[in-house]
Parts: C-alpha cells; sequence; structure tokens
C-alpha cells in the first residue's frame, strides 16, 4: 500500500508519551464537526498521524473493550476501517445490522441504547435520520459516534482534513472548493474549515445549497465561506476540489432529475484546470464514475481519494482513544 508522506506539525513530537491520547474528549458523544472546537480538531488530527506513525505503540489500550456498530446503512469504508481500529487497538467490534436492530421499529430508541450500555464501552451508529442518533446518544450512557447522518458524516470530514494535512503541510490559509450538493458530508466539511482556518468555496445547484442553520452558523464562527451557483468560481484558485455523488442513499427516485440539475457541476478536466495548481481532487466515495466525476480526473495524480479512503481509520482510531481510552 502506498503511504502518503507526513507532515508534522509543531505540536507534534518524534517521541511517544504514553497518555497521549488523553484528553477532555473522554466519555464524549461525536455527532457532529460542530462538537469539537478549534484545540480538540486539531488535537484529534495530531493524534491520528501519531498512530499512523506508530500503530503498534498503541495496539493494546482499547484491550478488553467493545465498540458495537449499529448500520440502517449499507456500507464498506466505515464499516472496514472501524471494525478495523477497533482490533488495531486490542477491542472488538460488533457488527448490527437492521435486522438486528430496527431502531424505532422493531425496538425504541430509548431501550436500545440502554441495553447497548450495560455491555459496551462505545457505540457506532451510521443511520438514515439524524434524529435517531440524537436520541440514542441522549439515553446511552457510553459515548455515540456519528458514522453517517442524514445531517453530517463527521468522521469522514475529520479524515479529509488529516488528508489535507498531509499533502499541504498546514490547513490554516488553504482553500477547498465544494462542487456539488449542499449535503451531510458538506455540512461537516464546513464545521471542520471554521474550526481549521480553511477557507470553503461551494458552488450548487439553486435549491440544493448546505442547510441554512449549519452556514449561519460557520459565518457566526468566522468561518471564510463562499457561496455560489457557479463551479468555475468556486474551484478558481483552490487548494483541493471536492465532489461527491450526486443521489445519496434514500434518495434514489430523485436519480435522474438530480441527474439533469447537476450535470453542469461535473468534475472534469477543464474544470479543475480552473484550480491553483498542484491542486488535490477529493471524494469522500463510493463515486458514480463519469457522472459528478470524469475517470481522467478520479484517476489522476492529483486524485487523493484512496488516501482519504485509508485515512478514515487513523482518524477513527484517534476518535476511539479520545473518547474511550
Amino acid at each position: 500500500m502506498s503511504r502518503t508522506r507526513i507532515f508534522w506539525s509543531a505540536s507534534v513530537a518524534e517521541s511517544w508519551p504514553p497518555l497521549q491520547w488523553r484528553s477532555g474528549l473522554k466519555g464524549r458523544d461525536l455527532l457532529s464537526a460542530s462538537d469539537l472546537t478549534p484545540a480538540e480538531t486539531d488535537f484529534l488530527l495530531q493524534l491520528a498521524l501519531r498512530v499512523k506513525a506508530h500503530p503498534l505503540r498503541y495496539r493494546d489500550v482499547l484491550a478488553g473493550k467493545s465498540l458495537a456498530m449499529l448500520f440502517e446503512k449499507p456500507s464498506l469504508r466505515t464499516r472496514v476501517t472501524f471494525e478495523l481500529a477497533m482490533a488495531q487497538l486490542g477491542g472488538r467490534a460488533l457488527y448490527l445490522g437492521p435486522d438486528e436492530v430496527g431502531l424505532g421499529k422493531r425496538e425504541a430508541v430509548k431501550d436500545v441504547a440502554g441495553n447497548l450500555s450495560r455491555w459496551v464501552e462505545l457505540v457506532m451508529a451510521r443511520v438514515f435520520s439524524h434524529e435517531s442518533l440524537v436520541e440514542l446518544a441522549a439515553h446511552a450512557s457510553v459515548p455515540v459516534i456519528n458514522g453517517l447522518s442524514n445531517a453530517e458524516h463527521p468522521c469522514q470530514a475529520l479524515g479529509d482534513f488529516l488528508t489535507l494535512l498531509e499533502h499541504k503541510g498546514r490547513l490554516a490559509g488553504l482553500t477547498l472548493a465544494w462542487v456539488g450538493d449542499g449535503n451531510n458530508v458538506l455540512h461537516s466539511l464546513l464545521y471542520a474549515a471554521a474550526r481549521t482556518g480553511v477557507r470553503m468555496q461551494v458552488a450548487t445547484p439553486a435549491g440544493y445549497q448546505p442547510d441554512p442553520g449549519v452556514v449561519t452558523g460557520v459565518r457566526l464562527e468566522a468561518g471564510h465561506l463562499l457561496l455560489t451557483h457557479d463551479p468555475a468560481e468556486a474551484v478558481a484558485g483552490a487548494d483541493a476540489v471536492y465532489t461527491d455523488v450526486w443521489t445519496s442513499m434514500g434518495q434514489e427516485k430523485e436519480a435522474e432529475p438530480r441527474r439533469q440539475v447537476f450535470q453542469p457541476y461535473q468534475v472534469n478536466r477543464a474544470l479543475i484546470e480552473k484550480a491553483a495548481p498542484g491542486a488535490l481532487f477529493m471524494h469522500c466515495l463510493p463515486a458514480r464514475r463519469g457522472l459528478e466525476v470524469t475517470d481522467e480526473v478520479i484517476d489522476s495524480p492529483a486524485s487523493v481519494v484512496l488516501d482519504q479512503a485509508e485515512n478514515r481509520l487513523h482518524i477513527q482510531k484517534a476518535i476511539l482513544l479520545a473518547l474511550g481510552a
């Protein structure tokens, strides 16, 4: 497996303090990227760099602890990376699909939360409704982690900013362009950007903008944010260009109308050439090749999509350590 070069910030030393993962995050939930302060966001990124560089030093930290993984949606990256993260930290992960749990259907969310709290030390949930996640956290006495909801995808955003940090050597002052739907991934990226000093330039079709509440919150936090309907304006001068599928899970009936609306938002060679020299291409995957991105772009040397996927493992190790160790 190819590895990207790690750029160490001033706060990361080569020595390994045994209690490096200890922080004020222990016992907390992570439902939104907005749950983290700028200092906590930086802490998780730096811890992920440390764990990535020295994985064996953390192999027994979560020995004897368990993570319950609740899935209402199919998953490749989220399931594999959380399951491996727990195993490589010495713990174990338990997969619970819709048939086993049925949040709010087979069993009340509060009852699921109460039962799991008696058995495991951590819960990760990948759900359709963010409200299910909020209710789960409200009734659980152990940390609950958002593995994806219709509102946010904080683990993805943190892994993405880890990737940017590795490739660019810094975060503050960078410009990240988003082209496409104003969806859950974008919401988490906006919050993370506000906490790391990254400027966001977002192009969406009319009617598909990010949630106004998220936009207001980011701007109140002095986040640098440009909203436009013009992909070329969003991409201009960007250090990285990010896109996602035009139709997310649960929106399948909208696929054809969305395809027509989003066609001008395809990330192709002509568009990405408007970005800054050396600009990266980013995508959270899975990608619909030939729709939101062309093969020429996603398979180019500028593409860091597999680095993003790999870094989900490392950032999730950092999150599990910080919340559960």
